[in-house]
């Protein structure tokens, strides 16, 4: 689990990711604080905690435990009532709240949940916790920009290319532009399918109040695998490998190499056969 730090009022906190969304440490909330367990403790005590979890999880958890929920709410508020983490978790199958061993370990929570907990550290902490939190995501958001522009260059250098191939092997010595324009259009439309599983004239239609075109909607997974693909169609062109057999082996690639990058799922396999597959005019 990779973690990254922000610094709130001279405290480290730890954010992860986890779920695919982010967690924050609460335990470095209250690590400096006195009695810092004990805050913990009686914020997960009380009834509108509680509640506040319930919530939470009834929102964006199908799996969570209302039945178990309700009994808990019940009995919250009580002098003998004790919660743990451990225990939420276990008896209501929530997960807003994790606890954590190891080198990241303690209790880590939804942001939402995260920023609910600072108020009772204090007004002021939640409120740089959640400038703090801010300023994260920014430089991380201009990160991803700046990777997805040079990918995005990238992509727009391998595909001259790649057009150079269809040039030399696909062409035939004279051509008119239309002629020309369709074949380009058929290869580009090629590795369009290959990764994305549709065209460009089929995102346009399903698409019709964006502007741009597929490629520019891509996420920074799929210009890394749509600049390799370029690459690998060029060398097939000039083997001669026909359109139907290539547009099967990129697709393939294109499956192993979103997985690879952590993207599973984000390619189908095509069901195509080769008649199908003739884009060429």
């Amino acid at each position: 689990m990779n973690s990254k730090k922000i610094d709130v009022q001279g405290k480290e906190i730890s954010v992860v990711l986890h779920l695919g969304e982010d967690y924050i440490s609460l335990t470095d909330m209250v690590g400096k604080v006195e009695a810092g367990t004990a805050i913990m403790n009686n914020w997960l005590r009380n009834k509108n905690t509680i509640e506040f979890l319930g919530i939470w999880e009834e929102i964006n958890n199908p799996g969570f435990n209302s039945i178990e929920f309700e009994r808990i709410k019940n009995q919250a508020g009580f002098n003998r009532f004790v919660l743990s983490v451990k225990q939420w978790i276990e008896k209501t199958g929530a997960k807003g709240l994790v606890a954590k061993a190891g080198r990241y370990g303690g209790t880590y929570a939804h942001k939402d949940i995260a920023f609910e907990f600072a108020s009772w550290v204090s007004p002021r902490f939640k409120l740089y916790l959640i400038k703090e939190f801010q300023r994260l995501k920014s430089e991380e958001a201009e990160r991803l920009k700046q990777g997805w522009d040079f990918q995005r260059a990238l992509t727009k250098v391998n595909y001259s290319i790649h057009t150079e191939a269809i040039k030399f092997a696909l062409l035939p010595p004279r051509v008119s532009g239309a002629q020309a324009c369709a074949v380009y259009a058929s290869e580009a439309d090629l590795l369009n399918v290959a990764l994305f599983g549709k065209t460009a004239a089929q995102w346009r239609e399903a698409n019709e109040g964006l502007k741009g075109n597929l490629r520019d909607y891509a996420s920074l997974e799929q210009l890394v695998v749509l600049s390799n693909l370029e690459s690998i169609n060029s060398m097939l062109i000039r083997q001669g490998i026909p359109q139907g057999k290539r547009i099967v082996q990129l697709n393939a690639v294109a499956i192993f190499q979103m997985q690879a990058l952590g993207k599973t799922g984000n390619v189908k396999r095509l069901e195509l056969k080769e008649p199908e597959l003739a884009y060429v005019p």
